[in-house]
């Protein structure tokens, strides 16, 4: 899979804010008095002494005139200055910020960032500014690690920022860190969810890639799951149904799931694979389902010609009959399912309910098994989803599909019939 390349963050740069804001109210000095500053936290006795100010006064005119190198040898002689106080310090620092970060001497701007943020008098909202400049300035620099250190400062104390997140993400992407990349990604969905956003197109690429390089399948269908969801593309689709085709570890309810989610998408084409999936209806205990797929085989002429119809219609005349005695036994079947303590006779007993016409009995029961605390709660509501779906209740299934956006196998393919449910055109 190519990836897009990283977007490079200048648009967030803020190097340079701190320096020249400070020095703005900078007038021009004199030999009779310090020059004042108001600037962060600072005090009534805050003030910069003449051999300092007169340099930085000169630093700042350079700035002006673009001429960073020059500027950063007045900050150097305005650090030389003996007996500094800390404040004087302090405005050293911003202006070393700003001159390096115009110079793009990344190192020395980098430190003087650290020293800032570091310090008591740099406000909060001052100290958000200059870590979002420290990350965004390592990152163009292609130092990714201390990119991805301030960046992780900045989510911890600040919180979630999609930008912060972002640059977090491919900083370790481009190191190659892929349970570093799978962290981030995790926290930034997190994030996206919570505030009711869509996730990033690259960003959910470069979270693949990651469980792909770590061999985690699960993972790497979840995040496709997402892909396909938000940015739905035939490569995503193929690929999701590739890998869960290829899943060992499935179930055969999760493959019969999966059986119909490619029937439905037009991928289950193969006379013997439509056999198949109907033997696992009825061993599911749903051989009115396996006769319903059998006949859409039929309707679509995948079954019923060539050298294997007699075989076929042989074993469409055995599920007829299966279906047949369900539907006399169905009553006993309900009965026994409303006395049961177990939630898989009312989950079966209500879907044979749903395909035989009796829809509201039989959603109701199945929602009554929802509550018997079944084995594999997800499967069951998945099933439940299923039944709505086949009783043509659209909505209410799409609804339900939409609803299992947590992880494993089954929220997966309930996420993918809802992506499938809003596509089709209601009827």
């Amino acid at each position: 899979m190519s990836l897009p390349n990283p977007k490079h963050p200048h648009g967030w740069l803020l190097a340079g804010m701190f320096g020249l804001s400070a020095l703005s109210c900078l007038s021009p000095i004199s030999g009779q008095a310090p020059t004042r500053l108001l600037i962060g936290a600072a005090q009534a006795e805050d003030e910069l002494g003449r051999e300092v100010g007169t340099q930085l006064q000169n630093a700042q005119s350079a700035l002006s005139s673009h001429q960073p190198a020059k500027a950063l040898e007045f900050v150097n002689a305005a650090d030389a200055v003996a007996g500094k106080s800390d404040y004087e310090s302090y405005v050293i620092a911003q202006m070393r910020a700003a001159a390096a970060s115009q110079a793009g001497n990344v190192s020395v701007a980098l430190k003087a960032y650290e020293t800032l943020i570091r310090n008591s008098r740099t406000t909060p909202a001052a100290r958000q500014q200059m870590l979002m400049a420290q990350a965004s300035l390592a990152y163009g620099a292609r130092d990714y690690a201390s990119a991805a250190n301030a960046a992780s400062r900045y989510l911890k104390e600040v919180g979630p920022n999609q930008q912060m997140q972002t640059l977090l993400l491919q900083c370790h992407y481009l190191q190659q860190d892929w349970k570093g990349t799978v962290e981030a990604g995790r926290a930034m969905l997190a994030a996206d969810r919570k505030a009711g956003q869509i996730p990033a197109e690259n960003q959910l690429q470069m979270l693949a890639a990651a469980y792909d390089q770590l061999h985690d399948t699960a993972g790497k269908t979840g995040i496709y799951v997402k892909l396909v969801k938000y940015h739905a593309r035939p490569q995503y689709w193929q690929m999701l149904i590739h890998d869960l085709t290829t899943d060992h570890s499935l179930t055969p309810r999760m493959v019969f799931n999966l059986q119909r989610l490619r029937l439905a998408t037009g991928l289950l084409t193969s006379p013997a694979e439509f056999q198949d999936m109907a033997e696992r209806a009825v061993q599911m205990e749903l051989p009115q389902l396996a006769l319903n797929l059998l006949d859409e085989g039929y309707a679509r002429h995948l079954l019923g010609t060539g050298t294997g119809a007699e075989a076929q219609a042989h074993f469409r005349a055995f599920v007829a009959q299966r279906a047949a005695e369900a539907r006399t036994s169905l009553p006993a079947m309900v009965e026994k399912a409303k006395t049961s303590t177990e939630a898989g006779p009312s989950l079966t007993a209500g879907y044979n309910l749903v395909l035989n016409g009796q829809v509201d009995q039989g959603l109701a029961l199945m929602q009554q098994g929802l509550g018997k605390q079944p084995h594999q709660p997800d499967l069951a509501r998945l099933s439940l989803g299923m039944a709505m779906m086949d009783a043509g209740r659209r909505t209410e299934a799409l609804q339900l599909f939409s609803s299992m956006d947590g992880e494993g196998t089954a929220n997966n393919l309930a996420q993918l019939w809802a992506v499938q449910l809003s596509a089709r055109p209601s009827h």
